[in-house]
């Protein structure tokens, strides 16, 4: 799934906005917000793959919101301004709906949001020759092999690579970013979390048990996910 905020100060385009996002299978609204400003407030909290951003909005517009994001998510933007367009592309924007836009143009441009957050190959590849990613930490880069890698935990700036059988690794990356290159057996159980389905022992309530020292704490906006993943391997009533 493909976490997403939608920004507009007009309501009724939000709505329409919204209605929209919840017609495509593949993308999960995280949440939407009226202005620039809020939107920026809720980035601090919740981290989404992408945005759908009005560009024309008070207080803080669309264009200079997304250049004040230091590690922005991707961005579509919609607009009924066509001369926002190459400024748009210039910030990197996946695609530029202009209004009034029907389902067909938006289904095309979360397509091309699907197209740039598709794992490359090699990421998602999980023979033995493949199971490995080269990490920057203490002025060196290592090779990690990923199916080794019990979990990841986000330190702000910073992720801790935990590993069987070796110490944990500090490497200065996002979480998005970890995301995007771990193969299909990680999942992300909690903001500061992601974990290798296959190290897990045990699922106690909110907790999930990698092993008797080892408890990380499911995040409400993870645990619907997390639970359909079980439901998958669940046997019994």
């Amino acid at each position: 799934m493909i976490r997403v905020l939608a920004i507009d100060d007009e309501p009724l385009a939000l709505q329409q906005l919204v209605a929209y996002i919840r017609k495509i299978p593949f993308l999960e609204l995280v949440a939407e917000c009226q202005s620039a400003l809020e939107a920026k407030e809720l980035l601090n909290r919740e981290s989404v793959d992408a945005v759908f951003c009005d560009i024309n909005m008070p207080d803080l517009n669309g264009m200079d919101f997304v250049k004040s994001l230091s590690v922005p998510p991707l961005i579509v933007f919609t607009t009924a301004y066509s001369e926002y367009a190459v400024e748009g592309f210039k910030v990197d924007a996946v695609d530029y709906l202009l209004k009034p836009f029907g389902l067909d143009e938006f289904r095309r441009a979360a397509n091309r949001l699907k197209d740039r957050l598709s794992l490359p190959a090699a990421a998602s590849n999980e023979t033995p020759e493949d199971d490995t990613i080269f990490v920057k930490t203490d002025y060196r880069v290592v090779k990690l092999t990923v199916s080794d890698i019990r979990y990841v935990e986000g330190m702000s700036e910073y992720l801790k690579i935990y590993l069987e059988g070796q110490k944990p690794v500090i490497t200065l990356l996002s979480m998005k970013k970890m995301e995007e290159y771990l193969p299909p057996y990680f999942m992300r159980i909690h903001r500061s979390y992601i974990i290798n389905l296959k190290k897990i022992q045990e699922v106690n309530k909110n907790r999930v048990i990698l092993d008797a020292d080892t408890y990380l704490p499911i995040g409400d906006n993870y645990r619907e996910a997390f639970n359909n993943y079980l439901n998958t391997k669940f046997l019994g009533k």
